[in-house]
């Protein structure tokens, strides 16, 4: 690839690089040890260990291209190459494209020059295209042959890219491959016969960012169930994080909030993830949170182009970025200059002469844009106007010189008529005005001094939409945030609110949809509405309109339509507080589409039962802090505290901390600016309270100083009436403190953190995400944990281990196996233990990998019966705490423990008939057939009540009794020796075991033929003598001949039965036996094995 040029001086470098070819002008060489037979021994080591180290301009590429002026020891590199074909390719176009004509140059600074002016030319034009760049195929195809056959992983594994870089093991850097595939990020390298094979699913990641040190210039750090990887001398590594972020966020989201991905086929289904799809989706992620656009809404193109600014008279340079509905532009000089057009305001597209590449864009109000420097502007005028065909508005030509009148009719305007339609059907239950115009009427004959300054504020803004535009589409300046930091009026908070939020677009793209909501959701009755109805009188009670029937029956029906079209959210608390403010200044629907914007895309995760969102934002808080007040982050060495402060900031917009007339000052930046000006807020408030809060010396005391802050907080010019602001009626004792007015102090947070920009968040959102979720996941398996290690003898460190095995096994499932019918995805509303479930299948893997009865011939039937003895409901699934207890009695159960659980794997519910499908594979059970087995409840001839009502006082005791347990049948107590036989297999007292066995079941079969003779009624003493003697002798003959003879009678006799007390009492007479069941098992080997080897086997399956 070209480079940037950049001076190497070769006094040095030669040590470290030998020379391939070279001319007058240019040089290729090659890194020592790289192209040598067995990797250049200790040299290519040695060499490689020092490149990495010290020479960060060449990175990991083995070869490079400088470009040489006689005379000077001062060199350019201009190319490098992951290999010998690659950089040949670019020596030939040097020679082919510019040794001719460097010869009509007379000085070398001139040579230099155009060698430098051509490669960054190159590089310029790579750029062009490199948002739709192809990855080469054939190299692609060679780097997946590698990838699977170094990390043998499921063949559904799809993977991504890969990238050459250096792996540190301590402080030596392992040059190899980083390879990112949908589930995992992998490296391999193999050097002086020295193998590195890394492999990280990116759901166990809590950690990932970019980091440099001393010796690590800049690296990537990526910790992993606390064990930390480096991995460095990346070529491109802006967009490797960039990626790696978006995998591992992409992973989070898949396994731990399904709902998320379910409406997205392309995310949904892993096969269908590409680079270049992660790199459109993360463009179009940024595109719409910046223009507050819908989610939906993907960013199909970006034009570098001018935008004519009419009130400043000079075109502004940024780029125009069009979705399917939208055209929108964001200024790149500093004059923060945007405009968002909806296609639906189009009326008329044109194009000026070709010298300045302009394309003229008009909408309704008499307004046009004019973009200039368009490169493909015919091209874009024909899309633009297919689009506006498509979307029913029609165009004319603006060089026909017909003017556009506000009179003229337009099609949109039906769907207004359509939304005032709706409106008027449902006016007697839905508010068509704010409550604050109903509540506090402006008084115009009595003007006091805060209401002629609210008069200004408006004039103020009148002159903005004079020359900027009033709607969607006027323009967005510097001008404009001041206005908003300075507060915006009374009269324009609704309206501005909607149209900086973008909820203006949701609400014209669905006219009428409100009124349906509301109707469809009256009288619905669940959780949501009783929690909404416990709150109603909760939210700004001291406000008159939540003291009368309107504004509370407003609260409640736009809180009940929420939750009815949301019911993942359903509803939370603190939106009852944050929706009473939206409805004083919006009417009802307008307030209902604000609280869609705000809980679906301004604070994505806030209102859910884990408050995701909240606790990101409270970290990222958290990384600012650290970063802005190294001092107060000293003191405080617990940053818990932090967070339990700064979470009702987050999750109310500070309006359950300030007064009322101050908080809406802060909803103003907030609809603005978004997060960001809450997380500047946040920052300036400690820094007014830096001195006192590091002077404090316990929590209780930091609380106490921010509450007499806030307390202090005033709005000096709010027209509210004294009666409702909530900072003139404070007591003597709060209002001796000294006065901070909320626009001075929103001012200043602008001011101090205003450079805090959006990338930024964006960036240390997603990082603290994984932490987040991390955290919470350690959570739930603490909370498991204790609650499983009452009931078990497996220690902590073994059950921590077996339950990262456990749900390891359910995450692999999540992996390859998409649209299991029985499979639950990760439900944190769930109580801890029914959290993560496993199938029938899951459990067979875990069994072969875990059980010490696993190398029985009939280890698949084994693993279904104890499936289905441990499914007490039915449901196909169990928990953890079911689990384990099986794994714990076959590990550290006494001797009859182990035998009960036999004994109770042979006898229904858990016992089924098993026979496979195909008879070629023996006992091996398919999947299909495991799937059938396990879903088998209430069938075949066995009466399944009669047993459960068995097992029912059983099930209810905890210490059960081995006499309550049912008998066991003839065709049960085979299959049970058939088991026993098989679990003795390959033990060095085989031989033993097999005598004691046959023992024991002739035993136990001349003990119950003789118990049912003395029973029978009809039975002789001859008969009786007769079937004593069926062990041996002439007797058995006689008998069995008799039965030939009369096989009717053998039907008629009742099938003979052992109770469970039979079998371990003559199991106990057999020391052999004994000794096996009694034999201890180190657990720790077998769950150490099991990590290790849990994916290969998994792949094997």
């Amino acid at each position: 690839m070209w480079l940037k040029p950049e001076e190497v001086l070769l006094k040095n470098a030669l040590k470290l690089w030998l020379m391939e070819r070279s001319n007058d002008y240019f040089v290729l060489q090659r890194r020592r040890g790289y192209g040598e037979e067995g990797g250049g021994g200790l040299t290519g080591l040695l060499v490689g260990t020092l490149d990495s180290v010290l020479d960060s301009t060449a990175k990991v590429a083995p070869f490079r291209i400088l470009h040489q002026t006689p005379d000077s020891q001062v060199y350019l590199s201009i190319a490098c190459g992951a290999n010998r074909e690659e950089i040949t390719k670019h020596w030939d176009w040097l020679e082919q494209n510019i040794m001719k004509t460097l010869s009509v140059f007379d000085s070398n600074e001139d040579i230099t020059n155009f060698v430098q002016g051509k490669i960054r030319g190159l590089i310029a034009e790579e750029g062009k295209h490199s948002f739709a760049k192809e990855d080469d195929p054939e190299k692609f195809r060679e780097a997946l042959l590698k990838f699977e056959k170094c990390f043998g992983l499921p063949e559904q594994e799809k993977l991504v890219t890969y990238y050459s870089c250096s792996y540190w093991k301590g402080r030596v850097p392992c040059q190899g491959w980083l390879y990112l595939s949908t589930n995992f990020l992998s490296f391999y390298s193999f050097l002086l016969g020295s193998e590195i094979k890394l492999v990280i699913s990116w759901d166990a990641v809590s950690k990932l960012e970019k980091t440099s040190n001393v010796i690590l210039t800049e690296s990537i750090h990526v910790c992993s169930q606390g064990e930390n990887h480096y991995f460095s001398m990346f070529l491109h590594i802006n967009e490797t994080y960039l990626l790696m972020e978006q995998l591992a966020n992409y992973a989070i989201k898949r396994l731990f909030d399904k709902e998320t991905f379910a409406n997205d086929p392309i995310l949904d289904d892993p096969l269908q993830i590409t680079k270049r799809g992660l790199e459109n989706r993360a463009h179009s992620e940024q595109f719409s949170a910046f223009f507050r656009l819908p989610k939906e809404e993907a960013l199909k193109e970006v034009h570098e182009c001018c935008l004519w600014i009419p009130f400043s008279h000079f075109n502004t340079h940024g780029k125009m970025c069009i979705s399917e509905n939208y055209i929108c532009f964001a200024s790149q000089d500093g004059s923060l200059c945007s405009i968002i057009i909806p296609l639906r305001e189009v009326l008329a597209i044109d194009k000026t002469n070709d010298s300045t590449k302009t394309v003229i864009i008009s909408i309704k109000g008499k307004t046009a844009f004019r973009f200039s420097e368009v490169e493909d502007f015919e091209q874009l005028v024909a899309k633009f106007r297919f689009k506006c065909r498509a979307a029913s508005a029609p165009y004319h030509d603006i060089s026909t010189e017909v003017p556009i009148s506000s009179d003229s009719t337009d099609p949109s305007d039906n769907i207004e008529v359509q939304s005032l339609t709706c409106q008027r059907e449902c006016s007697k239950t839905v508010n068509t005005e704010a409550l604050m115009t109903v509540f506090h009427p402006q008084n115009l004959e009595n003007l006091n001094s805060k209401m002629l300054k609210e008069k200004m504020k408006e004039q103020s803004w009148n002159i903005l939409f004079t020359e900027c535009g009033r709607g969607v589409s006027m323009f967005r300046t510097k001008k404009t945030r001041d206005l908003v930091v300075r507060g915006i009026p009374e009269t324009l908070r609704g309206e501005l609110w909607m149209l900086f939020s973008g909820a203006v677009n949701e609400m014209a793209a669905n006219p009428g949809y409100y009124a349906e909501v509301v109707e469809q959701s009256l009288g619905t009755c669940n959780l949501a509405t009783e929690e909404i109805e416990r709150d109603l009188r909760r939210s700004l009670p001291e406000h008159p309109a939540f003291q009368s029937d309107t504004g509370i029956s407003a609260l409640r029906r736009v809180l009940t339509a929420y939750a009815y079209r949301n019911p993942k959210i359903g509803y939370c608390q603190a939106m009852n507080i944050l929706t009473s403010v939206l409805l004083l200044y919006a009417k009802e629907e307008e307030a209902f589409w604000l609280l869609v914007a705000v809980c679906e895309w301004m604070l994505p995760d806030y209102f859910n039962r884990r408050i995701i969102g909240a606790l990101v934002d409270q970290a990222v808080f958290e990384e600012l802090i650290r970063d802005h007040f190294p001092q107060l982050t000293e003191r405080m060495t617990d940053m818990t505290f932090f967070s339990s402060v700064s979470l009702s900031w987050f999750l109310t917009l500070f309006i359950s901390v300030l007064p009322i007339e101050s908080a809406v000052n802060v909803v103003d930046c907030f609809f603005y600016d978004g997060i960001k000006a809450i997380l500047q807020l946040g920052l300036a408030i400690l820094d007014y309270n830096l001195d006192k809060l590091i002077t404090c010396k316990d929590d209780a005391e930091a609380v106490t100083t921010l509450n007499r802050f806030f307390d202090s907080v005033t709005n000096k010019d709010s027209p509210l009436p004294s009666s409702v602001q909530q900072g003139s009626n404070v007591s003597d004792e709060k209002s001796s403190l000294i006065k901070v007015d909320i626009t001075d102090l929103i001012r200043e947070s602008n001011e101090k953190y205003g450079n805090i920009r959006y990338e930024d968040i964006h960036s240390l959102r997603c990082r603290n995400r994984l932490y987040v979720i991390q955290t919470l996941e350690e959570t739930t398996k603490q909370n498991v944990l204790r609650v499983v290690s009452q009931d078990v003898k497996l220690s902590l460190h073994e059950l921590d281990e077996l339950y990262v095995i456990f749900k390891k096994e359910l995450f692999f499932s999540y992996y390859w196996c998409l649209g299991c019918p029985v499979l639950k995805y990760h439900d944190p509303s769930l109580p801890y233990l029914e959290q993560y479930q496993i199938d029938c299948q899951q459990f067979r893997v875990l069994y072969h990998l875990l059980s010490p009865w696993a190398h029985s011939a009939n280890k698949d039937s084994l693993a279904l019966w104890t499936f289905r003895l441990l499914d007490e409901n039915s449901d196909c699934l169990i928990n953890f705490k079911e689990f384990s207890s099986a794994i714990d009695t076959m590990y550290n159960g006494s001797f009859t423990d182990k035998l009960k659980l036999l004994f109770k794997l042979h006898i229904p519910p858990a016992y089924t008939e098993v026979k496979s499908k195909d008879p070629s594979k023996g006992d091996e059970l398919s999947k299909e057939d495991l799937l059938y087995f396990s879903q088998l409840h209430g069938k075949g001839k066995v009466d399944i009540q009669a047993y459960l009502s068995q097992w029912q006082d059983e099930l209810s005791k905890k210490e059960e009794s081995i006499k309550d347990l049912p008998r066991m049948n003839q065709s049960q107590f085979i299959q049970f020796s058939k088991t026993l036989y098989n679990l003795f297999h390959g033990d060095p007292e085989e031989e033993s075991l097999y005598q004691a066995i046959a023992v024991v079941t002739s035993l136990l079969l001349r003990m119950e033929e003789v118990g049912r003779k003395l029973h029978s009624p009809t039975a002789s003493a001859k008969e009786f003598s007769g079937t004593v003697c069926a062990s041996g002798g002439p007797s058995e003959g006689k008998t069995e001949s008799h039965l030939k003879k009369d096989p009717s009678s053998l039907r008629e006799e009742p099938q003979w039965s052992f109770a469970f007390e039979q079998i371990l009492a003559s199991l106990l007479n057999e020391p052999a036996l004994v000794r096996f069941f009694e034999k201890p098992i180190d657990v720790k080997v077998k769950l150490e094995n099991a990590k290790t080897s849990q994916l290969s086997f998994r792949t094997k399956m």
